[in-house]
């Protein structure tokens, strides 16, 4: 049970779960046939839409001097749902997609775990090593972040 204590091994845990299921197609019948009705794909989109928009907060709460007082909070509920982050993207969907959907899945994946091994984890003080992290983290975020709204658009003006 400790290891559900740290964000980092549960989150590492929670994405080479998602990983071994799409690897060797294992899938839950019963999510399988829910991820197929339409509705239960929007609803479960804007959880997962949700969920990457709060992931905002974070950099809201460093950048707004109001918010300051709350950011050494909001950096562990970021990494909390960052962490789940691979089990809502399960319950959205099984599968990785294809053109620009397997990209943004890729990106998110990779983004995910970019966040897991943070500057906390990887225990290093080098401000180049932090910059680095930190553009490389928020670019993938931002990327993400327009890839989502686009697939949003492309999912309501095709239907």
């Amino acid at each position: 049970m400790k290891y559900f204590k740290n964000p980092t091994v549960l989150g590492l845990i929670l994405l080479c779960l998602y990983l071994l299921q799409y690897i060797f197609n294992w899938h839950w019948v019963w999510l399988q046939n829910l991820q197929l009705d339409e509705m239960y794909k929007r609803w479960s989109g804007l959880a997962l839409a949700l969920l990457i928009v709060f992931q905002w907060v974070l950099t809201f709460s460093r950048i707004i001097k109001k918010m300051r007082k709350h950011a050494v909070k909001m950096a562990l509920i970021h990494k909390w749902i960052g962490a789940l982050s691979p089990l809502f993207f399960y319950f959205h969907s099984m599968e990785l997609g294809y053109g620009y959907l397997l990209l943004l899945s890729y990106i998110f994946f990779t983004n995910t775990l970019i966040g897991y091994f943070n500057l906390d984890v990887i225990k290093n003080n080098s401000e180049l090593l932090f910059k680095g992290w930190m553009i490389t983290h928020v670019a993938l975020s931002l990327i993400i972040t327009i890839m989502m709204v686009f697939h949003i658009s492309m999912v309501f003006y095709y239907k």
